[in-house]
């Protein structure tokens, strides 16, 4: 029952899916639940794929390339993205770690957002297009952001003070949360795309702890903002190894 309760919280939380069930949960349920954030990756997934045979009858790649990433947003709520933003106004906006936190809280956008939306959106347009929009990019390119936040949220401290919805992701979520959210991720990713499958799935836990040590360095530690920048940018690592290595 609480991993059943756990896994609809993650799918509540990370998606746009209505899903009309009011569950009584607690903070640890947040952090303990990313365990289960691969497997609402492979829904997404799954739901974008399906999206894509459909468009697939009508119009051009490009067109079913920009159509797939608008389809994501919707689909998440552009919930990651807006971690992504939030994240780099802060870093590069030069100021010392307490002010830095308080760009990131801040609900206006600015330049190094609008910036980083667009660089990350048109670069993943331009892979998806490159690598022919192949069935297993749809598939699990969405598996690779969440085994981002998963490691993300497992490798860190939480960086503020004060308590904040990303204090629940990252202070419940340990060695336990990473070692079967990781098992279940090498298996997703085994399935579709056999034993390339598997060294990528150790790779993107890899560059999930790069990156999120990267973020990290200027304010000693993640928030919720961080672990959805983590998210978008292993995805896009993910669509960059099937383009560079052809896997």
């Amino acid at each position: 029952m609480v991993i059943i309760k756990r896994f609809v919280i993650m799918l509540q939380f990370f998606t746009s899916i209505p899903i009309p069930i009011n569950m009584n949960c607690d903070e640890k349920d947040y952090g303990k639940g990313l365990t289960f954030a691969p497997v609402v990756g492979l829904i997404i997934g799954f739901l974008l794929f399906a999206f894509q045979r459909l468009l697939n009858m009508f119009f051009s790649i490009k067109i079913v390339a920009a159509l797939i990433i608008i389809g994501y947003i919707v689909l998440t709520g552009g919930l990651h993205l807006d971690g992504l933003g939030d994240t780099f106004d802060g870093l590069f906006s030069s100021r010392p770690k307490d002010k830095i936190l308080e760009i990131m809280r801040d609900s206006r956008v600015g330049t190094n957002a609008v910036l980083a939306l667009i660089c990350i959106i048109l670069l993943n347009f331009v892979l998806l297009t490159e690598i022919n929009i192949m069935a297993k990019a749809i598939l699990l390119f969405p598996v690779a952001g969440r085994i981002g936040s998963l490691f993300g949220a497992g490798t860190s401290v939480y960086a503020r003070k004060n308590e904040g919805l990303g204090k629940s992701f990252i202070d419940h979520c340990g060695i336990k949360e990473m070692f079967f959210g990781g098992i279940i991720s090498v298996v997703i990713f085994g399935a579709i795309m056999g034993l390339k499958g598997v060294v990528t799935a150790f790779i993107l836990m890899t560059t999930s702890f790069i990156i999120t040590k990267i973020l990290t360095l200027k304010i000693g530690g993640a928030t919720g903002d961080i672990l959805g920048a983590v998210c978008e940018l292993n995805q896009t690592v993910f669509l960059m190894l099937m383009y560079t290595l052809g896997i």
